[in-house]
């Protein structure tokens, strides 16, 4: 075999070599899906209902005529982004979510969380 096919072949499987015992980095860690599969209670809601529906905000944030309304528990932390569309009410557009530590949660189970009965604060 040539030197260089060698080489080239090396290459190549070292892409497959791990480190025994270690654990992937954050980068390495597989994306959850986006979908809005279970987020029908809270996607177009405006602020009154967020606030019937997972209890006061622990944080409103206001930009403009954007609004972010922050939603904590022990389990996650829900961030909902209500925008105006024309000169109607701010209703929520999108809902980004993740544990308390940041690691990744999936939105909708972090929606189901907050609203429980005993969920969540």
């Amino acid at each position: 075999m040539k030197p260089a096919a060698v080489l080239a072949a090396l290459a190549l499987l070292s892409g497959c070599a791990t480190v025994p015992g270690g654990t992937p980095d954050r980068a390495d860690r597989v994306p959850l899906p986006f979908t809005g599969a279970g987020l029908e209670r809270v996607i177009g809601q405006n602020a009154a209902a967020l606030t019937r529906l997972l209890g006061e905000p622990n944080a409103d944030v206001r930009e403009g005529t954007a609004r972010k309304l922050q939603f904590q528990s022990r389990i996650c932390v829900l961030d909902t982004y209500l925008y105006p569309k024309g000169s109607g009410e701010p209703r929520v557009t999108y809902v980004d979510a993740r544990q308390p530590d940041g690691s990744a949660i999936d939105r909708a189970s972090c929606v189901a969380a907050l609203t429980r009965r005993d969920g969540g604060r």
